[in-house]
């Protein structure tokens, strides 16, 4: 298959592509590799589809959320969430339905904070469940057989070092586990998904 992967640098897109690009042609988009896009930008994305041509499946790990306390959250802050990962994942759906193979799918990428939360992370559980359910509801419209899942792993092992204090007493996930959830979602038969990974 060839697979449009963007935001494949970070732990999660690291996961995803290690799993599957020893099976698939992966072509890699992120803010300064040899395709670029900014999800948060809509023309961003038209011009990156129109770069790429068809493919036969999205896979997207990328997003933006402000991390702070919702005592000083701010409407431009909460607004970030909304803008780069919720719109951003949406639009690359929106725009992607007119460079998607038939039958082809698409793999968004939330995470555990709108099911498990964290102090301070409030911005990213409302962007995790607007996404989740995006996914639920857009399902039964997909044209052309074409398959939509969102993967919502917990924290990844490799984040640990980084984001460890943030996360008390929540269990990590392996990186080869939260790559087989990619592989489940775009190799699979599965559609209208929330694949939990913990």
């Amino acid at each position: 298959m060839k697979i449009l992967m963007i935001g494949s640098t970070g732990d999660i897109g690291k996961a995803a592509f290690d799993e599957l690009s020893p099976r698939h042609d992966i072509i890699e988009v992120s803010r300064s590799g040899d395709i670029q896009a900014d999800i948060s930008n809509r023309h961003s994305i038209i011009e990156m589809y129109k770069k790429v041509g068809k493919v036969d499946a999205v896979v997207c790990t990328a997003g933006n959320v402000h991390f702070g306390p919702l005592t000083e959250f701010t409407e431009e802050q909460f607004m970030l969430g909304v803008q780069d990962k919720v719109m951003g994942q949406i639009n690359l759906v929106l725009e992607g339905l007119n460079y998607i193979n038939d039958g082809g799918s698409f793999t968004l990428t939330t995470g555990v904070l709108n099911r498990d939360p964290i102090r301070m992370g409030a911005g990213a559980a409302t962007a995790n469940g607007a996404i989740d359910g995006f996914v639920i509801g857009s399902a039964i419209e997909m044209p052309r057989g074409i398959r939509i899942n969102v993967i919502s792993p917990g924290l990844l092992e490799a984040s640990e070092e980084r984001y460890g204090e943030f996360f008390p007493g929540h269990e990590r996930v392996s990186s080869k586990r939260v790559g087989l959830a990619y592989a489940k979602s775009v190799e699979g038969p599965s559609t209208g998904k929330v694949i939990i990974v913990e």
